[in-house]
């Protein structure tokens, strides 16, 4: 099935934030992916993927995510535990058997627009077969399968000095990208070129966030740890025994949204320690009525909670794997969410729209969600949708 994109409801057609000093990724690629063939996909500060079942919106997060992954440095095989099913519907064959898939992403900050373009072959075994890092119609990265025999690409990075690449052998497990940096001295100004675009792709890909809250798995207590959420929210009283305690306004801010996005008065989101150390998130209702563990709330308010939270935090807070070596101010945050209307009523996924609008027009965060309808967000200032038709 071909997956066609239609982008409505865009504000611009240059997404906003490009060119400035964080690195972000402003357009995905799915050259052959899945149910995509061709498909160009625009992203803004928050975009949502919209579509009926099967028109390829999980598909899309999942071929942002790996790039994300291998941008952090992770083997291929971490990035696509299901190759196989990467591959395009009806895809052929070559004549060595051999069948596989094709993703890219554009990335837009300091350097300008690069282009990472990958080709990953699926079977017979699990391997880059090619990989080009483009800027300004400059090539600056290119590898390819030379020796099918051998766990290696040969690669070749622009240098324009006495030799105008330089060639090497790079794994073929691993993005070739995130690898430049250790590899380029950075002695010519080319050299300079290609560690300047290999390190904005880089710092752009890791700074991701996947997050699909699981209500069932959010009712019961948690012990208190570190305070880092985690993707499924499982430990959502463990992060707000955090912010209550060491953020009061960030705090306060979850807590209004808690009043917009659940049922009944909330005067307040209050952490109660439990004698087996162990903490629970409550809802309080103020005036003496006592409080509403959260365990009790519907899949929906539990959804929206996770998902507030995860839109007001921060990298601290969230459980993921930050470039420490660059200054947060060259960061920029980007939170994919699957099913990001699910379970909710429209009204809840409008406060949400709402909410992630403002801030991502702060500048330090992004989002990404796929949602069943986006009726709600079309025409909102600041948010993109992407129509996928089967």
């Amino acid at each position: 099935m071909d997956a066609k994109t239609r982008p409505t409801g865009a504000i611009d057609a240059r997404p906003t934030g490009a060119n400035d000093a964080r690195p972000t990724v402003t357009e995905l690629r799915l050259s052959a992916f899945k149910s995509h063939r061709g498909a160009t996909l625009p992203l803004g500060p928050l975009t949502l993927f919209a579509g009926a079942s099967g028109s390829g919106k999980s598909s899309a997060l999942q071929a942002y995510e790996a790039l994300a992954r291998l941008g952090a440095g992770d083997e291929l095989g971490a990035a696509f535990p299901d190759p196989a099913a990467c591959v395009p519907e009806r895809a052929a064959a070559d004549g060595q058997g051999r069948k596989g898939f094709r993703i890219g992403c554009t990335v837009d900050g300091p350097a300008g627009p690069v282009e990472l373009d990958l080709a990953v072959q699926a079977e017979p075994a699990l391997r880059v077969v090619g990989e080009r890092l483009t800027s300004g119609g400059r090539t600056l990265l290119t590898t390819a399968l030379r020796d099918p025999g051998r766990s290696s690409v040969q690669a070749a990075w622009y240098t324009a000095g006495a030799a105008a690449v330089t060639r090497a052998p790079l794994p073929d497990d691993r993005l070739g990208t995130a690898l430049l940096p250790l590899r380029v001295a950075g002695k010519t100004q080319g050299q300079l070129q290609v560690l300047a675009a290999a390190e904005q792709v880089v710092v752009a890909l890791r700074s991701v966030f996947a997050c699909d809250p699981q209500p069932q798995r959010m009712r019961e207590p948690v012990v208190a740890g570190e305070g880092r959420l985690w993707r499924g929210c499982d430990n959502l009283a463990e992060v707000l025994h955090r912010t209550r305690s060491q953020c009061a306004k960030r705090h306060a801010r979850l807590a209004a949204a808690a009043r917009v996005g659940c049922a009944g008065e909330v005067a307040d989101l209050a952490v109660e320690e439990l004698d087996d150390g162990r903490v629970r998130a409550l809802l309080g209702r103020g005036g003496g009525r006592g409080a509403t563990p959260v365990g009790r709330l519907g899949e929906g308010e539990l959804r929206y909670l996770g998902l507030a939270l995860v839109l007001l935090t921060g990298p601290g807070v969230l459980a993921m794997d930050q470039a420490a070596e660059v200054p947060s101010v060259y960061q920029s945050l980007t939170v994919l969410a699957d099913g990001f209307d699910r379970c909710l009523d429209p009204w809840q996924a409008r406060e949400l729209v709402a909410l992630g609008a403002e801030m991502c027009a702060r500048g330090h965060i992004r989002l990404v969600g796929a949602v069943a309808d986006a009726s709600y967000a079309r025409g909102v200032d600041g948010v993109t949708v992407v129509d996928l038709v089967p």
